[in-house]
């Protein structure tokens, strides 16, 4: 529980965290390395780790050399059960709960769950959401689910209090990579009223004003990724930081 710990007491002290996604597919080894100096100098709490498909084979080199630049958490997000490594400091144990495929509910797990104690990681058990955003995401197409419908936030609210229930620790809302449209506000206000759990809102968020309005709404952590691949990190992680953190 000490990554677990460790985020909980970040929300505690600035108000909400703050996590940079890096998919191995996407960026080369001096492209990373330069983007997770930015993480670590201008406010990042964490760097997750992961992608949907993994095509390039630098997953394990890339948490090995995030974990030596990097003093703030480097924790795996993962799109399948291989995307494991040892050096991580902690891997979110998802389970896609908005969608009804055996597999991602509970079948990849017990693959997984034998190779996470064996690396000695931290496990997180996190309740994980997808959220109708304009188009098909990667994440939708690879597990063959539905996302929620944009406009059922009642639908989001009683999937949440069941992993509260279930003894989940984070419940993760998500439009996507690159998503046209972040996950609604009233999602996140509905959610926060309904469940203790720390939510997690990712995908389309492209500014931080937009980052800050998820705060605002009752976001315990924004994750951003995809947009720093285009922009790069240079003044703009900053910029996320100050508007999400709010003490």
């Amino acid at each position: 529980m000490v990554t677990y710990n460790k985020i909980l007491r970040t929300i505690d002290e600035k108000g909400a965290a703050f996590f940079v996604l890096i998919d191995p597919d996407r960026l080369e080894e001096k492209e990373y390395l330069e983007l997770a100096e930015y993480c670590q100098n201008d406010g990042a709490d964490a760097v997750l780790v992961g992608s949907s498909i993994l095509i390039n084979n630098t997953f394990s080199k890339m948490i090995k050399d995030l974990k030596r630049v990097l003093e703030i958490p480097v924790i795996i997000f993962p799109g399948s059960p291989m995307q494991i490594s040892p050096d991580a400091d902690a891997v979110l144990f998802i389970s896609l709960i908005s969608g009804r495929n055996p597999n991602h509910l509970f079948g990849d797990h017990v693959i997984a769950a034998p190779v996470i104690k064996s690396a000695g990681i931290e496990p997180i058990s996190t309740g994980y959401m997808l959220i109708e955003s304009g188009h098909t995401s990667a994440v939708e197409f690879m597990s063959n689910t539905k996302p929620i419908p944009a406009d059922k936030p009642e639908i989001a609210k009683a999937h949440a209090l069941a992993a509260e229930y279930m003894g989940m620790k984070l419940i993760y809302l998500e439009a996507g990579s690159g998503a046209e449209r972040a996950v609604p506000d009233i999602f996140i206000s509905e959610i926060r009223k309904f469940v203790s759990l720390p939510i997690m809102v990712g995908g389309g968020i492209k500014n931080p004003e937009t980052a800050k309005r998820k705060v605002d709404s009752g976001a315990s952590i924004v994750v951003v990724g995809s947009l720093f691949e285009k922009l790069g990190g240079n003044n703009l992680i900053k910029e996320f930081s100050e508007a999400i953190h709010y003490k």
